[in-house]
């Protein structure tokens, strides 16, 4: 346990000083406890307490969280471009910036809000089980959730900028239109006839995990990138590469063999959406 301890304070010593004393950045542990008692309550003891309970109507403050995590998407993706992405980098090695210049500091901000808003995503889960829409909680969902906040920990401690964040600045804007199209779906039947583009949401999750490991991939044919933490890089492909194929997984079974088809549908909208 000494030798651990030791091990770790080695290891934190290297983490970037601009985040000293902000919330939940002191160690990974707030984190591991949030996400431990996030998976338990969703799959084990929320379903139990709801067992015997009606289902939670939670229509208006789903549209409020829903369209409020739209609002905070196209923030995130503003911030992203402006301290980056759309201000010099280049797409291809983009190493991170430790100094304290407005542009630096700027998308350490925004990755830190990145990271927090990891947990706030978490609530979509929680919604599901006080629904009781159980078959929505599956292992693909409460995996992508959970792993998230705490593999961003990491980046946001060590490595906040640079190119690991353009996976990032890729699912804000896949979050603007996925949470647009449960914000309009949380409003009623009435407004399930536009509707229409739900199967194309798949394709551009899909779209999204191949850009992410092509653009993280060239790490590996170019030339002396001083990219200052290379382990992120191998993190973020393997991430893309997993979900990409669990995403096709979810493709195959979903709309290839139809299994999420259901019987009463009109315009790709389920009775009980």
């Amino acid at each position: 346990t000494s030798k651990a301890i030791l091990l770790y304070d080695e290891w934190i010593k290297d983490a970037d000083p601009r985040l000293e004393g902000w919330p939940l950045m002191s160690s990974p542990f707030p984190t591991t406890f949030i996400i431990g008692t996030y998976v338990y309550f969703v799959t084990s003891l929320g379903p139990k307490l709801m067992e015997n309970k009606k289902p939670f109507e939670l229509r208006q403050i789903m549209t409020f969280y829903n369209f409020s995590v739209v609002a905070l998407s196209l923030y995130m993706t503003y911030e992203f471009l402006m301290s980056g992405w759309a201000t010099g980098y280049s797409f291809r090695c983009d190493i991170v910036d430790y100094s304290r210049s407005p542009t630096a500091l700027r998308m350490v901000r925004t990755c830190w809000l990145y990271f927090f808003s990891k947990f706030i995503e978490l609530l979509d889960t929680i919604f599901f089980v006080l629904r009781k829409k159980n078959n929505q909680v599956t292992f693909l969902h409460v995996f992508h959730h959970s792993i998230m906040p705490w593999t961003w920990w990491f980046g946001v401690k060590f490595a906040a900028g640079g190119l690991g964040t353009f996976h990032a600045l890729l699912n804000c804007i896949v979050h603007v239109v996925m949470y647009t199209y449960y914000g309009i779906c949380s409003l009623g039947p009435a407004y399930h006839k536009y509707l229409w583009w739900k199967k194309y949401m798949t394709t551009i999750q899909l779209v999204q995990f191949i850009m992410i490991t092509v653009h993280i991939g060239q790490i590996y044919i170019m030339d002396d990138c001083p990219y200052q933490y290379p382990i992120f890089m191998f993190i973020i492909w393997l991430y893309g590469s997993m979900f990409l194929v669990l995403f096709l997984h979810f493709w195959y079974h979903a709309y290839t063999k139809g299994q999420r088809l259901p019987k009463m549908a009109r315009n790709g909208i389920s009775k009980d959406e």
